[in-house]
């Protein structure tokens, strides 16, 4: 859980909600899904976060957290490089995607699949 809402017993309106700036890596396949750039923006609703102490373990085994909230220093993109298209985020990309603009990832992994 995110470390300010470990003492809240009522849950009611405890969410991480809105959006929040987060820095990607060059190269990643993240980054190239934004078409290059390594600022973005999403949308959250959420309770739960990264555990920062384990993210030397996850990319020491293969698993790199490629997106970075800079004013929290909290993970929002993980990804497993290439060959496989392995993205998870802790936002909701759905929030920011209808048919005719579908979400930069969603493009991505559509385009990994063909």
């Amino acid at each position: 859980m995110m470390e300010e809402q470990k003492s809240v017993t009522q849950m009611g309106g405890t969410m991480r909600l809105g959006a929040y700036d987060c820095e990607l890596t060059e190269g990643s396949r993240a980054c190239e899904a934004y078409g290059g750039t390594t600022k973005i923006s999403e949308r959250h609703r959420h309770r739960y976060e990264f555990n920062n102490t384990y993210k030397e373990k996850y990319e020491v085994r293969g698993m790199k957290c490629v997106g970075i909230n800079p004013g929290t220093n909290l993970v929002e993109i993980v990804e497993i490089p290439p060959p496989r298209w392995y993205i998870g985020t802790q936002f909701h990309p759905e929030y920011s995607s209808t048919v005719l603009h579908p979400h930069p990832l969603f493009i991505s992994f559509i385009k990994a699949c063909i």
